[in-house]
């Protein structure tokens, strides 16, 4: 299995894509919305991180309990794939969710159904060992 991020919205908040989970022949298994932060050099708590290629593991974290965390990821550490719905729940990190709306009416699209959306991927994830994912921009 492999993770795939694409992002395809680069706003001046927050930064839109998908999270596709793909056997290795490149079939899609799952797919989630993703937000992260817009993309401002790598600094951290504030950019997204940048594209490349990453090793994924399974972690709990006492705040946002089962998710993913990103490894060797330049210059910055901690970079997880957990549950949230704004771009001011982000520190740096992913998030993921069942679709994108505007929940609080401030005129950005949040990420819903967050943690049924993690849920699913930590289910979905038996055996991580060698687990990767690509992060792009189409």
């Amino acid at each position: 299995m492999k993770l795939i991020l694409e992002r395809y919205s680069h706003e001046e908040k927050q930064t839109i894509g998908n999270l596709y989970l793909t056997e290795n022949n490149g079939s899609i298994i799952a797919r989630w919305d993703s937000l992260e932060l817009p993309w401002l050099d790598n600094q951290r708590n504030i950019s997204c991180i940048p594209t490349g290629t990453y090793k994924a593991r399974k972690h709990y974290s006492p705040k946002f309990g089962k998710c993913l965390w990103l490894q060797d990821v330049p210059n910055r550490s901690e970079i997880l794939i957990h549950s949230g719905n704004f771009y001011s729940d982000i520190l740096g990190c992913i998030l993921i969710g069942k679709n994108l709306k505007d929940i609080n009416k401030d005129s950005i699209v949040d990420v819903v159904n967050s943690r049924l959306a993690v849920r699913e991927l930590m289910s979905s994830l038996i055996d991580v060992d060698g687990l990767m994912i690509d992060v792009n921009s189409i």
